[in-house]
């Protein structure tokens, strides 16, 4: 299922949907997938990021990524949290496909670490995680910070292209 933010923003500007409406259906989306994700499919949270993101944005990737995403679950090391990498490696293949320069990616991508930082206090999924990592943890413990995290991403992105005058 394709999910058009550009479908949502229309609604918005052609006041069908006030900016509250338009804010809560997008965090619907983003929790039902978020849920689906996790809880049907048992995907990590770098994962479910990468594919919302990819939905909400209309962006077909080739599926080699979400097979290099797979690799890249650097979270479970308690490094680098997999929400901010996949919203990173999204943010890298987004602009280029939107023919933004390496420097303006680069910018942008080091711009959402920083407002990442400063939004949930690290980027480390060791800081990150509700209860650490412990093997009595349940699954899925990340699933409200990722709900967050995903729509902080999506907001960051409107955001973006707005500031780049990105259609």
């Amino acid at each position: 299922v394709s999910i058009l933010f550009d479908d949502l923003l229309l609604c918005y500007n052609s006041t069908i949907l006030t900016k509250k409406e338009l804010t809560m259906a997008l965090k619907d989306i983003i929790n039902t997938r978020v849920h689906e994700y996790y809880w049907e499919y048992d995907y990590s949270c770098a994962i479910t990021s990468l594919k919302i993101l990819t939905e909400i944005f209309d962006l077909e990737t080739n599926p080699q990524i979400l097979s290099a995403a797979f690799g890249l679950n650097a979270g479970r090391n308690r490094l680098q949290c997999g929400l901010v990498q996949e919203a990173l490696m999204f943010l890298g293949i987004y602009y280029k496909n939107k023919n933004l320069g390496p420097n303006e990616i680069a910018n942008i991508c080091h711009e959402y670490i920083n407002l990442f930082q400063d939004e949930f206090g690290s980027i480390e999924c060791k800081e990150l995680r509700p209860q650490g990592f412990s093997p009595d943890n349940p699954p899925h413990l990340c699933e409200q910070l990722s709900r967050d995290a995903i729509y902080f991403a999506a907001q960051f992105i409107h955001k973006t292209n707005d500031k780049y005058n990105v259609k």
